[in-house]
């Protein structure tokens, strides 16, 4: 499955991230995600919130219930290894966190799920290439820009990037020219003014952009 979910990000190259989404709402945003042509969709956990943990894993769960073989679900804002043992136990088959932490990264890896650590500098992203990371989330991608990520990329190609944070269909084409391999979308695609008015209709519509601008 690991090699899959990794073919998988390298093939679709997009991640919808749910963040600070009701959870009755979790199951309809993901179909409205899916519609759009996103197969992959990341749960965060809440880092203010202990108490919503299991909640989140909850969502995971649901998720991986309903879309299991069509949508792979991952866990997101994983900062330790009991976070990373929740989201397996829930379904997750991928770890995505804002930071470095090589404990996550090899708990990760020992469960058999996709690591994918956020960092910003060449450092960050050698360290969490050694510790095991199957990818790198360059993070904020938005306010680093292309221009960044091409300059990172030329030394370290080796290293599979993702570009996380103000990702828009906008400058998808730049950042793929500048050697990304994919992106996760947030607050671009999930927008929760659309979700509160039960705007589906307007997420499908955001994702099918994303996906032409992958695309080409």
């Amino acid at each position: 499955m690991r090699e899959k979910i990794i073919q998988r990000i390298l093939d679709k190259k997009l991640i919808a991230i749910i963040r600070g989404i009701d959870a009755g709402k979790c199951l309809d945003l993901t179909r409205a995600i899916f519609e759009g042509g996103i197969d992959m969709v990341e749960v965060t956990f809440d880092q203010s919130r202990p108490d919503s943990f299991a909640a989140t894993a909850s969502v995971i769960a649901a998720i991986d219930r309903e879309f299991g073989g069509q949508i792979f679900v991952g866990a997101g804002t994983v900062l330790n290894p009991q976070q990373v043992k929740l989201a397996a136990e829930a379904g997750a088959k991928y770890i995505i966190s804002p930071d470095i932490q090589e404990d996550v990264i090899k708990a990760t890896r020992q469960l058999g799920l996709v690591s994918i650590p956020g960092g910003m500098t060449p450092t960050d992203i050698t360290v969490a290439h050694r510790a095991g990371a199957d990818f790198v989330k360059l993070f904020p991608a938005g306010s680093l820009g292309p221009g960044y990520m091409k300059a990172v990329c030329a030394p370290l190609s080796h290293i599979p990037l993702l570009a996380v944070g103000g990702v828009d269909a906008a400058n998808i084409p730049d950042f793929l020219a500048a050697g990304c391999k994919g992106f996760g979308v947030g607050g671009n695609l999930v927008n929760k003014s659309w979700i509160e008015a039960g705007e589906f209709a307007k997420i499908t519509e955001a994702a099918k952009a994303l996906c032409r601008a992958v695309n080409g």
